[in-house]
């Protein structure tokens, strides 16, 4: 048994199949959790839940999950159920930022309706529905639960040239807190995550470097720069196993009376 007691835990991540989902899937199965491996992707997914069977023993499946669709969301509910019985964990990681400005005089990267849309409905549609389905499980569950939402460090200080990303995320502090509100009673905690700069991922692609740069106003190879030129106390980017560290032990009983608070993993970084 392990310091953190998650062996035969039921964790589902979403947006799990790469990035910052792929290492906390990870950080489940190194501890004996079991996992599912929740993502539009569903080959990505369904490959990671192999590894993690080679890499760490357990059981661990995969779900094509859309969780802006309900019924998606529904059925990667009853997946869990179905091979585990229960849910015990979920992280709302599922996630996008696509850079654009309010304004853009050039119209060449104007936020549109369209963008707003898709992000608000991945980053906030998809948050609620996934957790008020995941809440009605564990609410009927002697054990409890948690819920864990990804925030961002840039939900509370906005962002330039990504302001629906950051208002989403500031989103994710006040329903982390209402719902632990609410849900407390029910022994389900609920809190959130907020990363500050982490190392490159796939996500942080070519074409979002492209737009947040031009949104800022400087060349791709500049923005690049700043990643290490921002005053982080600690003096270095976070690695995305240090958020899933975070992660596991939030979901622990270790951790069991932080309830309805973001925790930040930043490295120390602040406005100043």
């Amino acid at each position: 048994m392990s310091w953190l007691n998650l062996e035969e835990r039921v964790a589902i991540v979403t947006g799990g199949a790469s990035g910052l989902g792929r290492a906390i899937c990870e950080g489940f199965a190194e501890v004996g959790a079991r996992t599912v491996v929740a993502d539009v992707d569903e080959k990505g997914a369904a490959k990671l839940a192999t590894t993690l069977k080679q890499q760490f023993g357990g059981e661990h499946i995969a779900t094509r999950t859309d969780v802006t669709n309900k019924a998606s969301v529904e059925a990667m509910i009853q997946a869990a159920l179905d091979a585990f019985g229960g849910v015990d964990i979920l992280v709302n990681n599922a996630g996008i930022n696509i850079p654009r400005l309010l304004v853009d005089p050039a119209g060449q990267e104007e936020l549109t309706e369209e963008v707003w849309d898709r992000v608000v409905s991945i980053n906030q549609k998809g948050l609620f529905l996934c957790a008020q389905a995941a809440a009605r499980v564990m609410m009927k569950s002697d054990k409890g639960g948690i819920i864990i939402n990804m925030a961002s460090e840039s939900g509370m200080e906005g962002s330039e040239g990504q302001s629906v990303y950051a208002g989403t995320k500031a989103a994710v502090y006040n329903l982390t807190r209402s719902w632990a509100k609410e849900l407390g009673k029910h022994n389900v905690r609920v809190v959130g995550v907020a990363p500050g700069i982490l190392e490159a991922t796939a996500l942080r692609s070519e074409e979002y470097e492209r737009a947040l740069a031009y949104t800022r106003g400087i060349t791709v190879e500049t923005l690049r720069s700043k990643y290490e030129q921002i005053s982080i106390p600690l003096g270095r980017s976070g690695k995305l196993s240090e958020v899933a560290g975070t992660v596991c032990f939030l979901a622990s009983d270790r951790a069991g009376y932080i309830h309805g608070t973001v925790v930040n993993v930043s490295g120390g970084k602040s406005r100043a």
